[in-house]
């Protein structure tokens, strides 16, 4: 049986950055970075529409992707001259109606208190900035005129796992099926293999299986897999000036090269758990609900040809929709680091730093994550993010 101080359930963007930051931290034990697959095939990293924005309702989000932000601001130095994860930073458009605005402009107050640069323009300014768009229905919309747009999420997983080599950092290619602990705390795993690994520490790094993991050590985490579809169509028209657009239904579209995807028509409130193994797009959600909606919101897009739709699982937190991060506060050496609810890879590298920070000097030091503790889990006291995409 294997020794491990470490061991990181989940080998993409979440488990690579907590992995990258030990050791940038200085932490020199043995490190276990355990995934499935590979080929990142079904991985929500790969699977999502790669964004980031500072449109959160809740400060500690806006700090966790301005940290991103700054590691994209930095990128070679970090990664090398050749580092390049095609960002564009074209920026968010958040819209509201009448009943909407008044949490549009809470949110904007918590975004500037941040450092945050947003602005807030009613319909009539945002008729003179977008005249492609219709304003039919929005009394605002909220501009993110920097740090915010989109990216290559292969090449930051890329750039992230290359950090790893040289770094002495065993990768498996396994998946865990137990959970193993006695006295209050975690002492390994069991692998699919058959294989045993013995651990200090055990971090839960398992995206949409985060729950499942959790399970496994007796825990309890509100955390199941969700499907969301993503569709890609071609248009006749291109908007050099186009953000990412999302419409007060939460529908969203943005560009993408010479295409552009959209998506958001999941109904939330009463779906439920997707099964780990169902990857087929939802085609229905394409007529019935997104293209009616952006073809009235952008009319050129009323003659669009859809061309493709994938569809990807993310972690989705039933609380409260926002991350859990941090230790378990009986079980210690079991911590978690999921829940994201959609926006785990822009804020990944701050979770990797934070974690890591807690771990080797026993304090967040860069962003507090305090906030995000699984201590509201057993509480149920939800710590609810009203930005979420």
């Amino acid at each position: 049986m294997r020794t491990f101080d470490i061991a990181i359930i989940g080998g993409a963007i979440i488990g690579s950055s907590v992995a990258r930051f030990l050791r940038e931290e200085g932490f020199s034990g043995s490190i276990a970075l355990i995934e499935r697959d590979p080929q990142f095939s079904r991985a929500a990293t790969t699977l999502s529409c790669a964004s980031i924005r500072q449109q959160f309702s809740i400060a500690e989000n806006i700090r966790l992707s301005q940290f991103t932000l700054g590691l994209f601001r930095r990128l070679k130095d970090e990664f090398g001259p050749d580092a390049d994860i095609a960002f564009r930073e074209k920026g968010y458009l958040i819209l509201a109606g009448e009943t909407g605005l008044p949490v549009l402009e809470q949110n904007l107050a918590t975004q500037k208190a941040e450092g945050a640069e947003i602005v807030l323009e009613d319909a009539k300014a945002l008729s003179h900035r977008f005249p492609w768009m219709s304003t039919e229905g929005i009394s605002a919309g909220a501009l993110g005129l920097t740090g915010e747009g989109w990216f290559d999420a292969h090449a930051l997983l890329s750039l992230m796992r290359k950090a790893l080599r040289g770094r002495d950092i065993e990768l498996i290619q396994d998946e865990e099926i137990a959970i193993d602990t006695s006295r209050g705390r975690v002492d390994g795993l069991t692998l699919a293999s058959g294989e045993r690994l013995a651990a200090g520490i055990v971090i839960n790094a398992a995206g949409p299986s985060a729950g499942r993991v959790a399970a496994l050590a007796g825990l309890s985490l509100p955390v199941e897999p969700r499907k969301r579809t993503v569709f890609v169509f071609e248009a006749y028209d291109r908007f050099a000036d186009m953000p990412l657009v999302v419409d007060p239904s939460g529908i969203y579209v943005r560009p993408e090269g010479s295409v552009y995807i959209c998506g958001g028509a999941e109904d939330e409130a009463n779906e439920t758990a997707a099964n780990p193994d169902d990857f087929e797009p939802d085609w229905h959600l394409f007529e019935e609900i997104v293209w009616p909606t952006i073809a009235m919101r952008i009319p050129a897009f009323e003659a669009i040809k859809m061309t493709r739709a994938w569809a990807g699982h993310y972690d989705y937190n039933t609380l409260d929709q926002n991350a859990v991060v941090g230790p378990h506060p009986e079980m210690t050496n079991f911590i978690f680091a999921n829940g994201f609810s959609g926006h785990g890879l822009q804020q990944a590298p701050a979770v990797g730093k934070a974690l890591a920070e807690l771990i080797v000097h026993g304090a967040y030091r860069t962003v507090d994550c305090s906030a995000f503790g699984y201590e509201r889990v057993v509480q149920n006291r939800p710590f609810r993010e009203l930005n979420v995409i």
